[in-house]
């Protein structure tokens, strides 16, 4: 199938990048609107984007209405919000998260959420979630019909046994994140897998050294050159010629 993406209609365009480019890690953020009111809502248009400076991205639509959502606005306002990470445990919580609700309407209490305040920012984190990281608006971009956010991390949060404290990185049996796919269909993180690249970087190097000591190819003649004749190997001095081994001859004078 062959698609012409500009010609496809805007429902349609994300009924594909939904439902191909999967999984995505899923953000549950928290805000803190100016009416005291804590929200919260899940966004899989979601994903880390470096380490220097530390950033998140994650992009919100518009609602049917065509106004801002709640957590687009609280953000704008506030500059800060949390991205708590979503594993199978709260996956149930997260998707209930999603309906919508009256902007006087907290996510937390509908659903049961705990708020645990934050080191770095106003907005508080969610105690079930397994990881949180706290942040700062650095940019923001209007494409009339999706909000894009880009955001500092200034503070991580990690459940105790999330993270090995001599590595930094994930224990595989502690923390198993969720994926969105589409619609209301998910998927687990439990079966991972390992891979070897040993054999293409034996490869690659091998071909570099090839390449290396390859001869460089001759260079093109102009029209009407000759090459140069090779030259005729010179008559050693008689006194001082080296005798050579009767199976082998001198080469032949020129």
């Amino acid at each position: 199938m062959e698609l012409d993406f500009l010609a496809l209609d805007p429902s349609q365009r994300y009924k594909l990048l939904a439902s191909l480019v999967v999984p995505r890690p899923i953000a549950l953020i928290s805000t803190l609107g100016r009416n005291g009111v804590l929200n919260a809502a899940p966004f899989s248009f979601f994903n880390a984007l470096g380490e220097d400076p530390p950033i998140v991205i994650f992009a919100a639509d518009a609602r049917a209405s065509g106004g801002a959502k709640d957590t687009m606005r609280n953000v704008l306002e506030t500059r800060e919000y949390v991205v708590n990470l979503v594993d199978e445990a709260i996956a149930p919580q997260m998707h209930g998260c999603a309906v919508d609700t009256p902007p006087e309407t907290s996510e937390f209490d509908l659903v049961g959420f705990t708020p645990v305040p934050s080191k770095a920012v106003r907005p508080p984190r969610i105690a079930q979630a397994p990881v949180c990281f706290e942040c700062r608006l650095h940019t923001h971009l209007d494409f009339n019909t999706r909000h894009l956010c880009i955001g500092e991390v200034v503070w991580l949060h990690a459940r105790g046994g999330v993270l090995d404290p001599h590595t930094l990185r994930r224990l595989p049996d502690a923390f198993h994140p969720v994926g969105r796919l589409y619609a209301t269909r998910y998927c687990s993180t439990r079966e991972e897998f390992e891979l070897d690249n040993g054999a293409y970087a034996e490869k690659a190097n091998a071909q570099s050294a090839i390449r290396k000591f390859r001869l460089p190819p001759p260079a093109a003649l102009r029209c009407g050159e000759r090459r140069p004749a090779a030259r005729a190997c010179a008559v050693p001095d008689t006194e001082t010629a080296w005798t050579a081994p009767p199976t082998h001859r001198r080469c032949a004078p020129p």
